[in-house]
């Protein structure tokens, strides 16, 4: 892979592997043509997509009781997309979705590598329009609150892109822009539920973070 370099991790989730493609480490940038710096994308960011972190873990092994049937499904800043791999093998209806130009190759080869059928993918900027990505029954996303301006980015994208009865999950690590964002979401009509996630990955490793539930109901009779 010219301009940086890869390598291949497993993961357990409910008894089952699933091998992914990552970045081998934190260290790289590479943008020849500059489509990450027109996506907004800082050279320090540039590698944040390729990892997979312990929130995307916790909500991948969330994915695997989660109602589905009858449901369109977005997973928001997808990165490597294990939830979406999870849900592609459960026969979800899930689009997966990310600003950084690599996503969706990397997610369409961890797909082969897992023999899954190709995911749905649509490019998704939180502050532009993204005409054709339509709206969904639940949203999905782990740890997307690591910046100032995204409490209000990434509830402005939901707006736009969540049905009128729509749930919402988002996995966080405890990250400082939290209350920030149910504040944002709770404007929007959502009632938020918070719950402490397990205190220990699907490896053993420790992991503190919160399940942020949203969910939006519309009366019938209005």
């Amino acid at each position: 892979m010219p301009g940086y370099q890869v390598k291949l991790e497993s993961h357990s989730l409910g008894g089952l592997q699933y091998q992914v493609r990552s970045l081998l480490d934190r260290q790289q940038f590479s943008d020849p043509l500059g489509d990450a710096l027109r996506a907004g994308i800082s050279s320090a960011c540039w590698p944040l997509f390729g990892m997979v972190w312990p929130s995307a873990r916790i909500l991948a092994n969330a994915m695997q009781i989660q109602p589905i049937e009858g449901k369109r499904i977005l997973e928001v800043g997808c990165g490597l997309g294990l939830a979406s791999l999870v849900l592609q093998r459960r026969g979800a209806d899930i689009t997966a979705s990310d600003c950084h130009p690599l996503a969706e190759a990397f997610l369409q080869d961890n797909a082969r590598r897992n023999t899954l059928e190709h995911i749905k993918y649509h490019t998704g900027q939180w502050g532009r329009l993204n005409p054709g990505l339509g709206r969904f029954d639940l949203i999905i996303a782990s740890d997307v609150l690591y910046e100032r301006d995204h409490p209000v980015l990434l509830a402005g994208f939901m707006e736009r892109h969540a049905t009128v009865r729509a749930d919402v999950i988002v996995v966080d690590p405890d990250r400082g822009y939290r209350n920030a964002f149910v504040r944002c979401m709770q404007s929007q009509g959502y009632i938020a539920d918070l719950r402490r996630a397990s205190a220990h990955q699907a490896t053993g490793e420790a992991y503190k973070g919160h399940f942020l539930n949203f969910s939006r109901t519309v009366n019938p009779a209005l």
